[in-house]
């Protein structure tokens, strides 16, 4: 039976975003991994995954968030030295498919990573968001 709610059907979406010290740097601050924004305003994100490629370093304390709609709220800040980003594979991000955890967008957003106490000085790593474009 088709679906007759109140909202129309809408698919579920996918979006990859990068981050590559050679390309993006590492200085202290929020380093735009779009270019773009990438997710609209309205949708929400369900879940999704870090796959860390080459291990984040710095000379000092560096800790390294990811946001989307506001900070910590993809991956809360964490220094480089412990998880998620001193070793390499696939890592858990906040949102984990539950209500409780989506994030909604307020308008359409890039996906950002914050770096704060000390810059960076090597690593790689792809943000992969799944997510559902609501209506107004």
């Amino acid at each position: 039976m088709p679906y007759t709610g109140g909202y129309p059907t809408s698919s579920v979406q996918v979006v990859r975003a990068r981050y590559d010290f050679a390309v993006d740097g590492g200085a202290i601050g929020d380093i735009d991994l779009t270019k773009s924004p990438v997710i609209p305003a309205g949708a929400v994100i369900l879940g999704g995954f870090v796959e860390v490629d080459t291990a984040v370093t710095s000379g000092g304390s560096a800790t390294v968030a990811v946001k989307v709609e506001g900070a910590g709220d993809i991956v809360a800040a964490a220094a480089v030295s412990g998880a998620p980003w001193s070793s390499t594979g696939r890592k858990s991000v906040v949102p984990v498919f539950t209500g409780a955890t989506t994030v909604k967008t307020t308008a359409a957003r890039k996906i950002t990573a914050t770096v704060a106490t000390a810059a960076l000085t090597a690593g790689a790593f792809d943000v992969v968001l799944v997510y559902v474009p609501m209506p107004d």
